[in-house]
């Protein structure tokens, strides 16, 4: 049988695995009495844990949330992921001093097996800069929230062209591509799945009404193909090779459809379409612009400039060589 301290802490831990518990499952499982169990109950409620009883023929209890946040109990798999997550803390406002206060608290009761994972995890990822505006953490808590609430938001949404107008929208889950984030939702008003920027919303108070949940998203909207439906400029190009070939060179926001055995086309998107022209002749493969013209300029001129620059070093080449 277990020392009280040790049964107490095991106790706690069984609470947080799961919703709810028996009180005839938690003696099985610690091995003592139901009196021993309800005695060691009392003891967790006066250290501060706020354990509730469920109703029922069989008493049992569950893990609520207090006032305060007690001490945590994490396994190995859990301590590196959380810290892990805090030193990769990005693209979410004013977090970041809180995220290495709470890594500093963690890394120091962290055992030396766990700390070394940890090192060796951080020693050997490098971080990308975000390529994105950050969210302030209280906006993505509550979008979160309704999506887990099953609550409509209500917000203001401000679109490429910098018009505002107001949306009602049906969350369905958080995306976070590496550079953004974006809401998956269905659209009230125009009675289909849409994707927002977070960064473009602005929560208003208070929310929609509770909504039952719709048949999920294509799969193709989570993640595929969400950077390129957000951008500015999006481009429709048939490319002259097999999906085979072109996807796996391509990141997972680009959307890649099989046209055939020897064909496929491509979805992409850019800021500007200077840079859209950029990520298509990245493909290394002959292609059809199919939309828009602005790609069509930008690729002329991208051309011209290459042949200046090719015909310029030519030149220089040869009045090199005719000296020498």
């Amino acid at each position: 049988m277990l020392e009280t301290s040790a049964r107490l802490l095991r106790l706690l831990s069984l609470l947080q695995t799961r919703p709810a518990w028996t009180g005839a499952e938690l003696a099985e499982r610690l091995q003592v009495s139901p009196r021993t169990v309800r005695y060691d109950i009392g003891k967790l409620r006066g250290l501060g844990y706020p354990v509730h009883a469920t109703p029922g023929l069989a008493g049992g209890y569950r893990l609520g949330a207090g006032a305060e946040l007690p001490p945590l109990l994490l396994d190995d798999e859990e301590a590196v992921a959380v810290a892990v997550g805090l030193r990769t803390a990005g693209a979410v406002e004013g977090i970041e001093e809180t995220s290495l206060r709470a890594l500093a608290k963690l890394e120091q009761v962290l055992p030396d097996r766990l700390r070394r994972r940890v090192r060796a995890l951080h020693a050997a990822t490098v971080s990308l800069a975000p390529g994105g505006p950050a969210v302030p953490a209280e906006t993505l808590t509550a979008v979160a929230t309704a999506c887990r609430d099953r609550h409509r938001l209500r917000f203001d949404y401000r679109t490429h062209d910098g018009s505002v107008r107001m949306r009602d929208v049906e969350p369905y889950r958080l995306v976070h591509t590496g550079r953004r984030w974006y809401l998956i939702g269905w659209d009230v008003e125009r009675d289909d799945w849409r994707t927002f920027r977070v960064d473009r919303i602005a929560l208003r108070t208070p929310g929609g009404p509770r909504f039952t949940p719709r048949e999920a998203p294509p799969a193709s909207m989570v993640p595929k193909g969400v950077d390129t439906a957000l951008m500015r400029h999006r481009a429709r190009v048939t490319v002259h090779a097999p999906a085979s070939a072109i996807a796996p060179h391509l990141p997972e926001s680009v959307l890649v459809e099989s046209a055939g055995d020897r064909t496929c086309v491509v979805h992409a998107g850019g800021e500007t379409p200077m840079r859209l022209a950029l990520h298509i002749l990245a493909l290394d493969a002959d292609f059809t612009v199919d939309d828009p013209p602005e790609l069509l300029e930008a690729l002329r001129t991208l051309s011209a400039r290459a042949e200046v620059t090719a015909l310029g070093t030519g030149e220089q080449h040869s009045q090199q060589g005719g000296t020498s």
